[in-house]
């Protein structure tokens, strides 16, 4: 299956949005220190994910999100008071 999912770190509490169509191998990417954007910043935790029929329509969701660049509808999302 293909998902957007979040991740939150707890370092400094910032959040981050991604796709993949593997999310356990993603996952074990982001905590090995494979996403450089992430690498000073571990561990992470999943906190959102939102299964989709095909990587396109999770990767459009993602790109929205990050363009929002805004905390407070990403922790809605998480909290499932605004849907996606």
């Amino acid at each position: 299956m293909n998902y957007l999912y979040i991740l939150k770190n707890n370092k400094n509490e910032r959040y981050y949005i991604g796709s993949t169509n593997n999310l356990d191998r993603r996952l074990t990417e982001h905590n090995s220190g494979k996403t450089k954007s992430l690498k000073n910043l571990l561990p992470v935790n999943l906190v959102f994910k939102k299964e989709f029929n095909n990587i396109i329509d999770a990767r459009k969701i993602e790109l929205k999100l990050k363009k929002y660049k805004n905390r407070n509808i990403i922790e809605n999302i998480i909290s499932g008071k605004y849907k996606i």
